[in-house]
């Protein structure tokens, strides 16, 4: 595993990193063993940088992380979580958004004693632009000062913000002083607008991760879940892509994967699983060199659906 610096952080991360959100069955349904086995196979392979929130299965997934973490010595690993975002575990997609500075301390805490930890080496302020960006002021005045609040205090390392949209990234990188930024779906087979962002990042020392290489289960051979806001029409164009992979003899995933990771620029792609033979085959995948000609052929599937924006 190759180790890229994260910016200003100073965090010397892993190109690979492991998002936790399918330990929560965000995803599909899991097997808490096999997902504990996920993240000591992540460990077992270099990976050192965890990501979760509390919003994930309902907390479900900080608690399943915070069990696969136990024993193992907080040096080992760089750990964050998210702040903002709260989601029933029975129902999923009913949030509850309060960026207060109340509910983000208690969340802080909650968090911590699910984790298993007294300090993240980053806290990333989640969704802002969900239910209509009704909330997203508040987030980005109240919500922003107290997570650096939080960074002087020494209970946090870094400040950084785990959204979606381009436009408000943009605000962001423009009017505030953050260490990090948590970009998904914004740098894979179907969606290149993160690079936008890095002549802007780069300057300001703005550690960029990369998230869902496989476009939130787009990219993948098993589909999108049912919540995912791509229509069933923008739905074929990925299902006739993996078709097209399966037709070379290899799958969208891999071809996903490792357009995804091996960016010179991207200091970590983060993805997500809850098994640890796939935790193995995503590191061996992005340990080979890819095929440019195979990824120009996928993409040209999906130009009809490249660099759209969903409403999640």
């Amino acid at each position: 595993m190759q180790y890229n610096r994260l910016g200003k952080t100073g965090l010397q991360v892993s190109r690979l990193s492991f998002g936790a959100s399918s330990l929560g069955g965000v995803f599909h349904p899991v097997d808490e063993m096999d997902a504990i086995a996920a993240v000591h196979a992540a460990l077992d392979c270099g990976i050192n940088y965890f990501d979760v929130a509390p919003a994930y299965g309902g907390t479900r997934s900080e608690t399943v992380l915070g069990k696969a973490l136990r024993g193992i010595p907080r040096d080992r690993y760089f750990l964050s979580t998210k702040v903002g975002k709260y989601t029933d575990p029975d129902k999923y997609g009913d949030d509850t958004l309060d960026y207060s500075r109340t509910r983000i301390r208690a969340s802080l805490k909650e968090s911590a004693e699910r984790l298993g930890t007294d300090y993240f080496d980053i806290i990333h302020i989640h969704d802002i632009e969900y239910q209509n960006r009704k909330h997203t002021e508040w987030a980005l005045s109240e919500g922003y000062e107290t997570v650096q609040e939080l960074k002087r205090e020494g209970r946090i390392g870094n400040v950084s913000f785990g959204i979606y949209p381009m436009d408000l990234w943009k605000r962001i990188f423009a009017a505030l002083d953050i260490d990090a930024a948590l970009v998904h779906n914004h740098y894979c087979l179907n969606d290149t607008q993160l690079l936008d962002l890095l002549p802007i990042a780069k300057p300001s020392g703005i550690g960029i991760v990369n998230g869902s290489p496989f476009a939130s289960g787009l990219l993948t051979d098993r589909g999108a879940p049912a919540w995912h806001p791509a229509s069933a029409e923008e739905q074929r164009f990925f299902h006739a892509a993996a078709q097209f992979c399966r037709g070379q003899g290899t799958s969208i995933s891999k071809v996903a994967l490792q357009f995804s990771s091996q960016h010179s620029e991207i200091p970590t792609t983060m993805f997500s699983t809850a098994n640890p033979e796939t935790v193995k085959r995503n590191v061996a995948w992005h340990n080979e060199p890819f095929d440019m000609g195979l990824v120009t052929e996928v993409q040209k599937i999906l130009s009809p659906v490249f660099n759209k924006e969903w409403h999640y």
